[in-house]
């Protein structure tokens, strides 16, 4: 007889995983696309279509990132904390995921450091846009306990 023995953090792992991609379910593809416009779309970037879309494509990484961070921390939206306050719990997670951002823009683009401060501004909130939109998403797969 063949047993299967699990270890508890295998167990954890295996159900965080099926909370984000059920989490992940809630965001459409034009969701990135537009906020990618909104965002970043006045900045130049060199090196033609095939860098534009490659550095779309690492926002929408980090914009993914930032969303499952603020899905995973509406458990505490749902016992009633305010979102200002679960967003300090995860302070330095976010702010690593905006530095990853800011760092990725940095290295395709050139410009002086006023158009740096600018991308630093822009990448943050892009990632606090995206954690909000989790927190938000997460909360309501809770309230309708389909978490």
């Amino acid at each position: 007889m063949n047993e299967v023995i699990t270890t508890l953090s295998a167990k954890r792992r295996e159900r965080q995983m099926k909370a984000e991609r059920n989490l992940l379910r809630e965001l459409p593809v034009e969701v990135l696309k537009k906020s990618f416009q909104s965002h970043f779309g006045s900045f130049r970037i060199n090196g033609g279509a095939w860098m534009e879309q490659g550095i779309e494509e690492g926002c929408y990484d980090v914009a993914i990132e930032a969303y499952l961070l603020g899905g995973h921390y509406s458990r505490f939206g749902y016992y009633g904390e305010p979102a200002e306050q679960a967003k300090k719990r995860c302070e330095t997670e976010l702010k690593h995921i905006t530095d990853t951002l800011y760092n990725f823009w940095l290295y395709w683009t050139f410009g002086n450091d006023t158009m740096q401060e600018s991308i630093y501004y822009t990448c943050e909130q892009f990632a606090d846009y995206f954690w909000s939109y989790g927190f938000k998403k997460g909360e309501q797969r809770r309230k309708l306990r389909l978490h």
